[in-house]
């Protein structure tokens, strides 16, 4: 007997977006056979190790990060794939970057390219935020937080990164430099980043 097809509409029920896991999908009680069945008839496509989409979702320009944060439902979006988000910069990374907690463990293999980052203590909390993409849950940076994470991250990104990232997200009033003064100090970024948002004081 064949399965009933998953719908956008039965699994947005059940608080799954176009990408999930089979125990994601458990609250339907959709057998693994049944999920099996669906694949071969092309309603549902298998893009990586345990990880599945809906065919009939139309593409996202975000919808490599859905994936990866359907895979790793702990992950935090973060850096140039939060700026991408936000439309913070002109940065258009060819990889998601994803922080996992410092004493977490790093999946064996991702269905994309990804950077990982490790965060730990207060990273792991201040400025997270949850935005549905795909109608799937994204753990990300906010504005303010992620502009903070690249002067943090200075090494790696560059400091012309930063302070693009930094310019642009106040200009356009994506953060304010209040919110980035208060991350910065609870990210212990103050002191590296004074002089920055002194310069853009009134």
């Amino acid at each position: 007997m064949s399965a009933d097809p998953l719908t956008r509409a039965k699994l947005k029920a059940a608080g799954v977006g176009v990408f999930f896991r089979p125990r994601d999908i458990e609250p339907l009680a959709v057998p693994f056979a049944e999920l099996q069945q669906q694949v071969a008839a092309g309603t549902v496509e298998k893009v990586g190790r345990g990880l599945y989409r809906l065919a009939a979702a139309q593409p996202d320009e975000f919808e490599t990060i859905a994936m990866v944060a359907s895979a790793v439902p702990a992950g935090i979006i973060c850096l140039l794939s939060a700026l991408r988000i936000y439309g913070i910069g002109t940065q258009a990374p060819h990889e998601v970057w994803l922080a996992l907690d410092r004493k977490g463990r790093r999946p064996a293999r991702f269905a994309a390219r990804v950077r990982v980052v490790r965060f730990s203590g207060a990273m792991l909390t201040y400025g997270i935020l949850t935005r549905p993409i795909l109608g799937v849950p994204v753990r990300i940076t906010s504005p303010a937080r992620t502009v903070v994470d690249c002067f943090r991250y200075r090494n790696k990104l560059g400091l012309d990164v930063a302070l693009e990232a930094l310019r642009d997200a106040v200009r356009s009033r994506v953060a304010t430099v209040d919110a980035i003064v208060r991350a910065a100090e609870a990210c212990r970024a103050g002191t590296v980043m004074r002089t920055y948002l002194e310069a853009l004081a009134p």
